[in-house]
């Protein structure tokens, strides 16, 4: 782990992109994980961006409120490297917090295009993008941006509750439909795509493959691993993570909690196995704080979205 000399505000002082610098975790300004607050790209690996939109949402709103809660709980995690992982992400990924996506919340028609055209105006240049949410209508949006950049269709790595392919009429702005399109519209490939955690019932998997939270609780964590390896492959990667995912003992703060999912364990080191996926974009969504007890849900849509930085960490050829 590389350690400086103890400071504050690193989100605006940090001089370094690369490192962890420990500081008080109760004060300061907040970024994700205290990573510098910048719109300057030069020598970045990943971006850290929020799209504060919920307009989508069909159940309980406030996942606008995501991003910031998100940032919030992650500067009790930024002063030591994740336990567990060989390396600290921040020695090998130069990552910064780019803030939120601006858009008229008053022309939700508009909004779609303009998440696209954040997205692209990052990826564009170089950087990675680890997008926090936001509901998961914002990760259609991003796949758009994403294929432009990569090609398609992608694969899918997509943890939920929900499978959010459910047909509804082309135009439709709802975070239960956009993967239905996405397959649709050549986006995604659903034969080596992986939904694990589901459970919802939506007869039409679209060629999905799905390893439902029953199947996930009855095999285990590594066949869990072997399984979605063997559907990604070598493939290009998407990796899409409803915070509903997780159980609501331990994720209470979404909008269309389930219960019997998965535990922040078992997602962990899902995540873990995975290493060596080639992963090429990443999205965390859902998380409502105002549902939330203690930061909880917050604090795993954190450990999480680390674990991703940890995953594109180890694509290949790094």
């Amino acid at each position: 782990m590389t350690t400086r000399k103890a400071s504050g505000d690193n989100a605006i002082t940090r001089e370094s992109l690369y490192g962890t610098t420990p500081e008080p975790t109760y004060a300061g300004i907040t970024s994700f994980m205290r990573r510098k607050y910048t719109r300057d790209l030069t020598g970045a690996d990943v971006v850290v961006t929020g799209v504060p939109f919920d307009t989508a949402t069909t159940n309980r709103p406030g996942a606008r409120l995501g991003p910031r809660a998100i940032r919030n709980a992650s500067t009790i995690m930024a002063w030591e490297k994740m336990y567990g992982m060989e390396f600290d992400p921040f020695d090998r990924l130069a990552v910064i917090d780019y803030g939120d996506c601006y858009f008229d919340h008053g022309r939700p028609q508009a909004v779609p295009d303009e998440i696209e055209a954040h997205a692209w105006g990052i990826i564009s240049q170089g950087p990675a993008l680890l997008t926090l949410g936001g509901d998961h209508f914002i990760a259609y949006p991003l796949l758009k941006a994403h294929v432009r950049k990569h090609g398609g269709p992608l694969s899918l790595l997509h943890f939920d509750a929900h499978s959010d392919t459910w047909a509804d009429a082309e135009g439709r702005i709802d975070h239960g439909t956009m993967f239905y399109f996405a397959a649709k519209q050549g986006l995604l490939d659903p034969a080596t795509s992986a939904q694990i955690g589901l459970r919802t019932s939506n007869p039409d998997t679209m060629g999905f493959n799905v390893l439902d939270a029953p199947w996930v609780h009855a095999n285990g964590i590594d066949a869990t691993v072997r399984q979605a390896r063997r559907i990604l492959g070598d493939k290009p990667v998407y990796l899409s993570f409803d915070i509903d995912c997780l159980d609501p003992s331990y994720a209470p703060g979404t909008g269309t909690p389930v219960c019997g999912g998965l535990t922040s364990h078992q997602a962990i080191q899902i995540l873990r196995g995975l290493q060596g996926i080639n992963i090429v974009g990443m999205d965390l969504v859902e998380v409502a704080p105002a549902y939330d007890v203690a930061e909880i849900t917050s604090l795993a849509a954190t450990q999480l979205a680390m674990e991703m930085l940890y995953l594109y960490a180890n694509r290949p050829g790094q």
